[in-house]
């Protein structure tokens, strides 16, 4: 079996809702993505076997198979294909998982995986309500194979968030310290060029737009509760956000073939499931499960990425797991970055690959929450 290894990661700004990259149609935002990572490899369009792309809502300019979409729209070869991937917030890393399966199983060599979202353009939940109109049953409540199980309780991540809050422990004072610290390190990553190498600027947009330079405590302990009575408020809440990001995944055949100098190799990749209701704790399992496949431990990593959907879903795997804050999301997260959902998967993994280099580290840890109480764990090791 081959190894998979990742060639060049390269991602667009991430723009915030309403921002510089609102306007601009998702398959061109992908397209960016994806001409840029070719640009940068040097490798011939015509060899890459298939486009995975993950993406939500994939209604009005999401629909029609954007990975495919986003390919062509960047002028590209007819002959490769594309595929668009739905595993909810963690679409982009499950892309990358694929890629890197078909590397490794024999069956393809140069594969590009990533993702796309544009928020501002696609509300969030779109498709959910899309059908609507057409009189059409909803995904959850109007099963009754679902309500036999679940019942008709909400199903939504804003419960979610308040109940991992609610079970840790975890009080709105505690997580508005965290969000604080998230845009700190951001605001401090983007004065340092941490993410100069890694952004491919469109549209006038040069770096990421969600940071908060002038975002205080008292100016997050003014915020009302997304919930009444609740802890959780829009300044632990990850960004609404529009991005795209994308990888080249290689086999040793295809560096050899093509000439290419891997950057890191994919040394595991899983995806597990837990409660769907509480929703946002499946980087738990999915962490102890990936730590038990591959022997490995919480001290073996030197870096880690666990999306910050809310603040309350790193905080309560950093608990569980015993990991020091100190490696968790060392440039900011997505509180302070922004989440543009199918991609962030992607872009959090091109963030990784980055610093590991600028850093030293070998081994990272990537994780994320997913609807449907589902999270992916990727370990990857710089080379």
């Amino acid at each position: 079996m081959s190894d998979a290894y990742i060639v060049e990661a390269v991602r667009t700004p991430t723009g915030r809702r309403g921002g510089g990259l609102s306007q601009v149609h998702p398959a061109d935002l992908g397209a960016a993505a994806i001409s840029a990572l070719l640009k940068r490899s040097g490798v011939d369009p015509s060899a890459v076997e298939d486009v995975i792309f993950g993406n939500l809502d994939s209604v009005g300019p999401h629909a029609g198979d954007i990975a495919r979409t986003c390919w062509l729209a960047a002028g590209l070869p007819e002959a490769v294909p594309g595929v668009t991937v739905d595993r909810q917030c963690g679409s982009g890393q499950q892309a990358v998982s694929f890629a890197a399966m078909g590397v490794m199983a024999g069956v393809q060599d140069l594969v590009v995986a990533g993702g796309v979202q544009n928020m501002s353009m696609v509300p969030i939940g779109s498709s959910m309500t899309a059908s609507a109109p057409m009189g059409l049953p909803g995904p959850f409540n109007d099963s009754p194979g679902w309500v036999e199980r679940y019942g008709t309780q909400e199903v939504s991540q804003f419960r979610g968030a308040e109940m991992v809050a609610e079970k840790w422990d975890l009080s709105r004072s505690d997580m508005e310290d965290y969000a604080l610290e998230s845009h700190r390190r951001a605001v401090q990553a983007i004065d340092e060029g941490r993410f100069d190498a890694e952004i491919e600027p469109l549209a006038g947009v040069t770096c990421d737009e969600g940071p908060r330079r002038d975002t205080s405590l008292a100016k997050m302990q003014s915020l009302p509760p997304l919930r009444e009575g609740g802890r959780v408020t829009a300044a632990v809440s990850s960004q609404i956000s529009d991005g795209a990001a994308a990888l080249l995944i290689a086999s040793e055949q295809a560096l050899r073939r093509h000439g290419l100098e891997p950057r890191a190799r994919i040394h595991h990749m899983s995806v597990r499931g837990d409660d769907p209701i509480y929703m946002l704790t499946g980087p738990i399992p999915a962490t102890a499960h990936a730590l038990e496949r591959t022997g490995m431990s919480i001290d073996d990593f030197d870096l880690f990425e666990c999306n910050e959907a809310f603040a309350s879903v790193p905080m309560a795997w950093m608990s569980e797991h015993d990991v020091p804050h100190s490696k968790v999301n060392v440039n900011g997260g997505a509180i302070a970055l922004g989440h543009p959902l199918g991609c962030s998967g992607a872009k959090l993994m091109t963030t990784l690959l980055h610093e590991l280099e600028r850093s030293g580290g070998r081994w990272g840890l990537q994780t994320m929450c997913e609807g449907g109480g589902q999270a992916n764990v990727t370990i990857i090791e710089r080379l």
